[in-house]
């Protein structure tokens, strides 16, 4: 990077820290420093919870997503909107009414405090595990600029998130999310309009798109509906709804978002806000990686992304292979350059025989050139078992690096480190007040003083902080980030919302019945997806009704006097 790209990432994040610090003042007990005093407009509301979803991840992986898959990921969003309904109308006020730190809070007041511990104690594990991943992904960036192992840089990106988490608390958390979203719309509409703007003379953004959409990127729709295929307008409004509404209405990373909010009304139209922004949002993001696709139709890109990998490789004793590939790649790339030029001319003439004809010749050069990638691929496994081959992460920082201007390539670089610090600091937020309201004031130490709590709070942040740390330095084998996190996520999520579907409205359904069922769905549905049985996104639909049919069979079959079977909701 440039001089000046140094100075706006520098200035940037600084800006934000400092930002953050400032506006979160002195925080005196646990409601300041967990709920920021419960005091956010709906705004701060609602690109807060944005901002928690919307990781590293979402900008450094979704346009490599786009990349090599298509827009077809759009899909798993679409049941997110529904989701946002159901919570306005069910979860937000009961929350609300009940004045919860966290949301496992009320199962106790429903249930028992067994089911409570369990319910905490599996969103512990996920999100400890996916905020790993989310701290991984900004450090691959810093990896490639200078150099270095990612082990490094993941060590300076975990440290200075727990920095101003531990120090300004939710409220430092909520302030820096609305100037980073701010930040990042910005970044991200600037990159889109550079992407056209690099694209040769005569392939303007329809052309792009048509082009992409002749390789098979333009996939944003698909109506069949197949469980084996992870991405379709079944999968997205179904399986994605039970996503959806468990991550938001049950993880206390965004539940503890939207409790932040000065009402009930504050905390629905956050939500909402939420709702009609996120679908068109994910979609221009994968857009930019279709634009970046269509550019690199006619640019050469690296025959593998990575570039840590492929010194590795060039350093080895296979290193002249590896060049004699990267030669061959030069040479199919220039064959597929010109059939792309070839359909681009064919578009002009609206001929639809020469079109089918120069695609057709377009798609042959394709595989050619992927067949040569996975030789490549091939020869990194063959010098190192352990190497990192899925490259979809290094697609947009690769173009970020190589072709946008100085000064904006800092602020790109910025977005995502942004992007990263925001759901990271909301992730630790809410793993420290998970674990000290539902663990440690319930369990370990009732009774103590509101200093006791906060400093257990903080102690708690710089814990967890440490454990994401360790996750993220094993984060690299687990291929695409983006899909890696959902999938994670999709092997408990069903289960944490099937204890809350019964919570609310099945009021005959006791503790006893809930725990047994959480514990044996949560083994068949770690089982299945172990195994791969069906597509992950499903898992989360399957999770839910699977607990429900269990809790309630078990419930008929084994009646238990006196216990609670009431509660608020």
């Amino acid at each position: 990077m440039s001089l000046p790209d140094w100075i706006v990432l520098g200035v940037t994040l600084l800006a934000i820290v400092v930002y953050g610090v400032w506006k979160s003042g002195k925080n005196q007990n646990i409601d300041q420093y967990l709920m920021g005093s419960r005091s956010m407009p709906w705004y701060t509301v609602g690109l807060s919870v944005m901002a928690t979803q919307a990781s590293a991840i979402t900008f450094l992986s979704a346009p490599g997503q786009a990349y090599s898959d298509g827009m077809r990921f759009v899909q798993f969003y679409f049941g997110l909107p529904l989701a946002m309904i159901v919570l306005c109308i069910t979860f937000v006020p009961i929350f609300h009414r009940l004045k919860v730190y966290t949301a496992y809070e009320f199962l106790e007041q429903r249930f028992d405090l067994k089911t409570r511990a369990l319910t905490s104690f599996l969103f512990l594990i996920q999100r400890g595990l996916s905020t790993g991943i989310t701290i991984y992904a900004p450090s691959i960036i810093l990896s490639t600029i200078l150099n270095i192992n990612t082990v490094y840089t993941t060590l300076f990106i975990g440290g200075l998130v727990i920095f101003y988490t531990v120090y300004g608390g939710t409220k430092a958390v909520s302030y820096t999310q609305l100037l980073q979203m701010s930040i990042i719309f910005l970044g991200m509409f600037l990159a889109g309009l550079v992407v056209v703007s690099l694209l040769p003379a005569g392939v303007g953004f329809s052309k792009a798109l048509h082009l992409a959409g002749k390789l098979g990127r333009m996939n944003v729709i698909d109506w069949k509906f197949d469980l084996n295929n992870k991405y379709t307008v079944w999968s997205g409004i179904l399986g994605g709804f039970f996503l959806q509404l468990s991550y938001f209405g049950t993880d206390q990373s965004q539940v503890g978002r939207y409790l932040t909010g000065s009402s009930v009304g504050q905390s629905r139209l956050g939500l909402i806000m939420n709702g009609l922004i996120k679908i068109p949002m994910q979609f221009l993001i994968l857009l930019i990686g279709v634009l970046v696709f269509a550019f690199y139709q006619f640019n050469q890109p690296p025959l593998f992304f990575n570039q840590y990998e492929v010194k590795q490789v060039k350093d080895g004793k296979y290193a002249a292979q590896y060049n004699q590939l990267e030669k061959q790649y030069s040479v199919a790339f220039q064959q597929k350059k010109s059939k792309a030029d070839d359909l681009v001319h064919a578009m002009d003439s609206k001929d639809a025989g020469k079109i089918s004809q120069a695609n057709g010749a377009l798609k042959q050069a394709d595989t050619q050139e992927t067949l040569i990638r996975q030789n490549a691929i091939a020869l990194m496994k063959k010098n190192n078992a352990k190497a990192d081959t899925d490259d979809t992460n290094y697609v947009f920082l690769n173009f970020v690096t190589h072709y946008l201007p100085r000064g904006l390539i800092g602020l790109l670089i910025a977005i995502v480190f942004l992007a990263s610090m925001g759901s990271t600091a909301s992730a630790l937020n809410s793993l420290a007040s998970t674990s000290v309201v539902d663990i440690y004031k319930r369990i370990i130490n009732p009774g103590a003083s509101d200093k006791n709590y906060l400093n257990a709070s903080r102690i708690a942040t710089v814990i967890w902080g440490l454990v994401c740390i360790a996750m993220a330095l094993y984060a690299s084998k687990m291929g695409n980030l983006l899909e890696a996190v959902n999938q994670l996520g999709s092997y408990i999520y069903g289960t944490i919302l099937g204890v809350f579907v019964v919570a609310f409205y099945l009021k005959k359904i006791r503790g006893n019945s809930v725990f047994i069922a959480a514990v044996l769905t949560e083994i068949t549905i770690c089982i299945m997806g172990y195994y791969k049985v069906i597509a992950y996104l499903w898992l989360n639909a399957i999770g839910c009704i699977l607990l429900i049919i269990i809790a309630g069979l078990i419930n008929l079959l084994m009646p238990e006097a006196g216990e609670k079977v009431t509660g608020e909701g």
